[in-house]
């Protein structure tokens, strides 16, 4: 079975249920529909994969469900390690919020942009980024991914109001 498969679909080997539509997994998979227009290679499921996982580590750390923090980036990673995710997968627990760093990769930018978009915060800095990986991929103008792209990011960021509140409606208590 697939990483991704124990993400999407209900298993018995381990007993997981599929994930929400509505979570950040989502937002991923429509940002890399528009990608797929540019032609830029990724791993697709990776990149599902670190949208669905990337915050694993609020389970260690649930403070920073509903607060600030970033211990839970360092755990997550840890966690999925020892659960025996490949690194290349762990990653994105560590690197969601390091998405500045020369290291990241195209995966990391969309796993990052994804976690941004899903609540509707828009970031010029990543969002240059993710327009220049575009741009090279396909030799089209920078100005034209750009609109093609922030049509994107609009539509996607416009629902956030009605993931937030679903999200608000499934809140997580200790011991769960």
């Amino acid at each position: 079975m697939s990483v991704s498969a124990i993400a999407l679909d209900e298993t018995t080997d381990p007993p997981l249920l599929p994930l929400p539509l509505r979570a950040v997994h989502d937002v991923a998979a429509q940002l890399l529909d528009t990608v797929g227009e540019f032609g830029l290679a990724v791993d697709r499921e990776a990149v599902l994969f670190g949208a669905a996982t990337h915050d694993i580590g609020k389970a260690v750390h649930p403070a920073e469900l509903s607060g600030p923090g970033s211990l839970h980036e360092e755990a997550g990673r840890e966690l999925l390690l020892a659960r025996r995710v490949p690194a290349g997968l762990a990653r994105f627990a560590g690197t969601h919020a390091a998405w500045q760093s020369p290291e990241a990769g195209p995966e990391d930018l969309l796993v990052s942009l994804a976690d941004k978009i899903w609540k509707n915060k828009r970031v010029t800095d990543l969002e240059d980024l993710v327009v220049a990986e575009l741009s090279r991929a396909c030799g089209r103008p920078v100005w034209e991914v750009f609109l093609r792209l922030d049509e994107t990011l609009t539509r996607i960021g416009e629902a956030a109001d009605s993931r937030l509140a679903w999200q608000a409606a499934h809140p997580v208590h200790a011991g769960r």
